[in-house]
């Protein structure tokens, strides 16, 4: 099982750090509304600029907490929890807009792991 716990980790981590480091500038078909990059997305959202920044700051270092924590394991179950929280929002966020279901498909999933790596 730790293993498992292992690859959910490796897959959550990169997979955020890709999505605010890497693809942030680009187009895909889970950003909210019309969205084209992430700051577009907030700003569909009804969230500033700044938000952006902030919510990204904390996913960022939430994930190289919870890649970390494959080693250090104390780090685990908190970043797990801080991104789950931050994952909870995005969903959220989704639904306040009214976006199709299909567009919170990362996010819940991301969720669903990382409450798997907190409690398992």
């Amino acid at each position: 099982m730790n293993y498992l716990i292992i690859v959910c980790q490796i897959i959550v981590g990169l997979s955020i750090l890709n999505v605010w480091l890497i693809q942030n500038k680009k187009e895909t078909k889970w950003r909210g509304g019309n969205a084209k990059t992430i700051i577009e997305e907030f700003k569909v959202y009804g969230l500033s600029e700044m938000m952006c920044y902030v919510v990204g700051f904390l996913k960022v270092t939430l994930a190289i907490l919870l890649l970390i924590g494959i080693w250090v394991p104390v780090l685990t179950q908190p970043a797990a929890l801080g991104l789950a929280a931050l994952l909870l929002g995005s969903i959220v966020m989704h639904f306040k807009i009214k976006d199709p279901l299909f567009k919170s498909f990362p996010a819940a999933l991301f969720l669903t792991l990382c409450l798997v790596i907190a409690f398992v």
